[in-house]
């Protein structure tokens, strides 16, 4: 069923050629159209990929792409540059061969054994085949450490400060009511620089940039001083499933480095929902509109009946919601190790996987997989979930892209978990009990060391992310950036141009 997509292109141009050939035999005086070299080579490529040969598909792409825009024909132009863009992607992040692979093992983790890197590549690595080579995950190595924790605390014992990580989780300054306490506030400035170079000559650069939104524990949202108002379209968008600005900017106007600047403010709160009594839990509203977005299958969190059946397993007899959640949580922290994971080619690949379901299925996730599976687990139960996400600074100051869940209880509202940040306590050498206590703590609490951008992933957005053109559609950490005439991966190549700087201020 995935195959639908490729297989049905595919057959849709054999019937048109084969339908050609029939009308000839049948009426000689018709008129035929054979196929153009364009036409040749766009079906070539979709049969190289749905062969799982990714580099040559890329290559007719390429070719079909050009062939149409020098038989002047810049709609199936576009459509083969993007499906080149796609197929690019489907391989960009398995970077290293066996050898490559093998080398970064023994790179990372001084003394790995030669058992142990033949067990990791072969079992547990995540790789790609393509031309009938096994390709491997760029963060080969980076995996094998988060998965094997004696290694990884040799690594974090000089690195991590894991006393500054756990500030909220051990604190015993913390307010007795709740659930939103403690607040601080935050101010800075996003930027957007994109060199003048990468540009196109013509045509539009259409930019989702992503803002602050409001929620239950992040309030008094400011957006101020946006550059380039002439061009903006929509918003600032401040309210709603997710925070964002749409421009379209003219590069014939664009003098230099094209830059976006804005003022962010915001009041973040911990959130402390540690004294839930589960027999004051209230009943859902099956048929209240938001239970039924956040108890479906969407396009990353998937409810398969593997999931159904692996998520009634973990809870077994249990009914309650809140404590459902609670041995989720907890089985994901103590089942699926935090990863790396090829996020790019995962978005771009056909057949499509969904996160949740690729981290069920391969035991691969990182913040944003983990929450994902664990909102399809609860949602397989029928317990509303999600999986909402921007920025995080509780490891440092600076601010980086993170991803944690939330499962909404009547009477209580949307209670939040971090199973990501909860592991990292698996990473550095402490007692057991200060290790339980501060997982514990993220299995209902949240640091207020946060920036929300979307209530959920693959948040709608007005107007809506073209299907190919951008890198990564199911977050919005980072601005989308589109144009219809730019001859390279302009998306791809302006992840490193944008930046944002925050401080809590009094």
């Amino acid at each position: 069923m995935r195959y639908r997509t490729i297989t049905t292109l595919l057959v849709a141009f054999a019937l048109l050629i084969f339908a050609a050939g029939c009308t000839a035999a049948t009426e000689e005086k018709t008129d035929l159209v054979a196929p153009s070299p364009a036409d040749e080579a766009y079906a070539r490529g979709l049969a190289e990929y749905a062969d799982a040969n990714f580099r040559v598909a890329e290559e007719r792409f390429a070719e079909a792409s050009a062939l149409y825009a020098g038989a002047g024909d810049p709609d199936k132009a576009r459509m083969a540059w993007d499906a080149m863009l796609r197929a690019n992607r489907t391989y960009l992040e398995y970077s290293l061969d066996a050898a490559a692979a093998e080398a970064a093992l023994r790179e990372s983790v001084p003394g790995i054994t030669d058992e142990n890197i033949t067990g990791w590549l072969e079992n547990r690595a995540q790789k790609i085949v393509s031309e009938n080579e096994t390709l491997y995950f760029c963060d080969v190595a980076s995996d094998y450490l988060f998965a094997h924790f004696d290694d990884m605390r040799k690594k974090t014992a000089t690195t991590l400060d894991f006393d500054y990580i756990a500030r909220y989780a051990w604190s015993e300054n913390r307010s007795e009511t709740g659930p939103y306490v403690n607040p601080v506030h935050y101010a800075g400035v996003e930027r957007l620089e994109i060199p003048y170079e990468v540009l196109p000559a013509t045509g539009v650069l259409k930019i989702w940039l992503p803002l602050p939104v409001e929620t239950e524990s992040q309030r008094n949202v400011t957006v101020a001083n946006l550059s380039c108002p002439e061009y903006i379209v929509v918003g600032p968008v401040t309210t709603g499933a997710i925070g964002y600005v749409y421009y379209e900017v003219p590069v014939e106007a664009v003098n230099g480095n094209l830059v976006i600047t804005a003022d962010i403010g915001f009041t973040s709160y911990e959130q402390i929902f540690d004294d839930i009594d589960p027999a004051k839990v209230g009943e859902y509203d099956t048929s209240d509109p938001e239970y039924l977005l956040y108890t479906a299958s969407e396009r990353n969190i998937e409810i398969t009946d593997a999931i159904r059946e692996k998520a009634q397993e973990i809870v077994g007899n249990e009914t309650n919601p809140h404590l459902r959640a609670q041995m989720i949580y907890y089985h994901i922290i103590e089942t699926y190790p935090y990863s790396h994971v090829p996020h790019g080619s995962l978005d771009a690949r056909e057949p499509k996987v969904a996160e949740s379901t690729y981290m069920f299925e391969t035991g691969h996730g990182d913040c944003g997989t983990q929450s994902m599976l664990f909102a399809a687990f609860c949602r397989s139960l029928g317990i509303p979930a999600r999986a909402i996400g921007g920025y995080q600074m509780l490891l440092s100051e600076a601010p980086g892209t993170h991803f944690w869940a939330e499962y909404y209880l009547p009477g209580y509202g949307w209670v939040p978990n971090d199973v990501t940040v909860a592991e990292i306590a698996d990473w550095v050498a402490i007692p057991d009990e200060e290790r339980s206590a501060f997982k514990d703590y993220y299995a209902a609490n949240l640091d207020p060391a946060r920036l929300v951008i979307q209530k959920n992933v693959d948040a709608p957005m007005d107007p809506a992310l073209p299907e190919d053109a951008v890198v990564f559609r199911i977050v919005r950490q980072n601005p989308a950036i589109i144009s219809d005439t730019a001859d390279n991966d302009l998306d791809l190549l302006c992840l490193e141009c944008f930046s944002i700087s925050l401080a809590a201020v009094d």
